[in-house]
C-alpha cells in the first residue's frame, strides 16, 4: 500500500454522497486506479484546509476462491447447482423448518459450526452426494484457496472509479479549495496512463452543473425581459433608466456576503437572479408614475419630484416586505447565501431607485428646475 499522509482515512466512507470535496479516478484496473488514488489523496491532503480524507471502496477483504473441474464434475454426475447448495448449507446454512411465535414465521437455520466454516480443510472434505446414494469429497473435484477481493466496485460510465472525498474546515468554500488544488491536480493527471483519468466532483461538479442549466435559459430570461419591459414602457429610453439600476444591487450584495462571511456561489446567484427582477420592478413603478405625471400636465421637474415622494411608501413596504421574508431562512446552512444576496441587494437598491435613479432620468433628460419654475409661472399667469 502506497505511504499516505496521516491524516487519509484507509477504510471505505461510504458512497460519494454529501461530501463537499470529491475528485474520482477512473480507468480499467481497479488496482491500478487504487494505486492513483492514493496519489489523489496524498494532493488533497496537501491542502491545509482539508481533513477526513477517504475513499467510497478501496481496501480489499479476505475471500475464498473456488475453483471447479467441470469435467470431473460432469464425470460423477455432480451439477453446478448440488455444488452450490452444499457449500451454502455448510457455510451460510439452509432452513430446514420454521417455528411459529405468535404470528411470526421464525426461520430454523441448519449449518455448520463457526471454526468449519472458516476451515478450508473442513470445506475440502466436505461430502457431496452423488447418484447411486454415494458421497465424494468436494476435493476430488474442486479446489480452494483464500485470495483477496474488491467487496464491491464503484462504476461510472462502465469504468471502475474510486471517488477520493474530504471534508473541509469551517469558513472555506469547495471551490476555492478546488482552485487551490487545480493547478496539482492538472498535473498529475497529465502524468496518468492512457486510459486513466481523474475528475473533480463534489459541490464544484455540482455548482458547474447548476450554473450551466441556469446560464443556458439565460438568453431567453433577459429577451423576455425586455420585450415585457419595452411593451410597458414603450421607450428605449425609459428602458436603458430602469435597467442601468439593476446591476448597482451587486453594491449591497457584496456587501452583505463580506459582513456574514457568506460564499458567493451557487445558491447566492440564484438570489441575484431574483433581486435583478425585484429591483426592475421598483424602477418600473417609478419611471411610469413619471410618465402619469408628465402626462396630467405636471411640469418635468414636478413630475419627477412628485412621483419619488407618491411611491416612496409603496416600494419601501414592498422591499422591507421582501427582506423580512429572507430572515427566516437566513441563518440556515444552505440558503443563507441567497437570503443575505437578496436583503443585501435591495436594501441597497432601494435606496439607489428612490436617490440614483430619479437623478438619472432628470440628467439623462435634462430637467432642469429652473426651466420647471418658468413654465408654472407662465402657465399660471395664462390662467388668469
Amino acid at each position: 500500500m502506497p505511504d499516505v499522509a496521516t491524516r487519509i482515512y484507509p477504510l471505505e466512507l461510504g458512497p460519494p454522497v454529501g461530501w463537499p470535496l470529491q475528485y474520482r479516478v477512473s480507468g480499467g484496473d481497479p488496482q491500478k486506479i487504487r494505486d492513483l488514488a492514493y496519489a489523489v489523496a496524498n494532493i488533497v491532503a496537501s491542502n491545509p484546509w482539508t481533513r477526513k480524507i477517504g475513499f467510497d471502496w478501496n481496501e480489499p477483504i479476505k475471500a475464498v476462491r473456488l475453483r471447479v473441474d467441470q469435467d470431473k464434475a460432469h464425470r460423477f454426475g455432480i451439477s453446478s447447482a448440488a455444488l452450490a447448495q452444499a457449500i451454502e448449507a455448510t457455510t451460510r446454512g439452509l432452513v430446514i423448518t420454521q417455528l411459529r411465535d405468535y404470528v411470526y414465521l421464525v426461520d430454523v437455520i441448519a449449518r455448520s459450526g463457526g471454526a468449519e466454516r472458516t476451515s478450508l480443510d473442513t470445506l475440502r472434505l466436505l461430502q457431496l452426494p452423488l447418484p447411486g446414494g454415494r458421497n465424494l469429497p468436494l476435493l476430488d473435484v474442486a479446489s480452494l484457496e483464500y485470495t483477496l477481493e474488491q467487496p464491491i466496485i464503484w462504476r461510472r460510465n462502465r469504468l471502475p472509479t474510486i471517488t477520493v472525498q474530504a471534508e473541509l474546515s469551517s469558513g472555506i468554500e469547495p471551490k476555492t479549495v478546488t482552485a487551490q488544488l487545480a493547478s496539482k491536480i492538472a498535473a498529475f493527471a497529465r502524468t496518468m496512463p492512457m486510459g486513466y483519468r481523474v475528475e473533480t466532483g463534489g459541490t464544484a461538479d455540482a455548482s458547474a452543473k447548476g450554473l450551466g442549466s441556469v446560464s443556458a435559459v439565460v438568453p431567453v430570461m433577459i429577451i423576455l425581459m425586455v420585450t415585457i419591459l419595452m411593451a410597458q414602457l414603450q421607450s428605449f429610453q425609459r428602458l436603458f433608466l430602469v435597467v442601468s439600476v439593476a446591476p448597482l444591487g451587486l453594491i449591497g450584495v457584496v456587501a452583505a456576503l463580506l459582513v456574514s462571511h457568506m460564499p458567493l456561489g451557487f445558491i447566492a446567484i440564484l438570489g441575484i437572479i431574483a433581486l435583478t427582477g425585484m429591483i426592475i420592478r421598483n424602477s418600473v413603478i417609478l419611471i411610469d408614475q413619471i410618465g402619469q405625471n408628465t402626462s396630467a400636465g405636471q411640469a418635468a421637474w414636478d413630475a419627477v419630484v412628485n412621483a419619488t415622494c407618491h411611491r416612496l411608501r409603496p416600494i419601501l413596504l414592498t422591499a422591507a416586505a421582501a427582506m423580512l421574508g429572507m430572515i427566516p431562512i437566513a441563518g440556515e446552512v444552505f440558503w443563507g447565501p441567497m437570503a443575505f444576496a437578496i436583503i443585501g441587494g435591495l436594501a441597497s437598491a432601494t435606496l439607489l431607485t428612490l436617490l440614483f435613479l430619479p437623478a438619472l432620468y432628470v440628467a439623462w433628460f435634462r430637467v432642469s428646475e429652473r426651466l420647471s419654475s418658468i413654465a408654472s409661472v407662465g402657465e399660471s399667469m395664462a390662467a388668469k
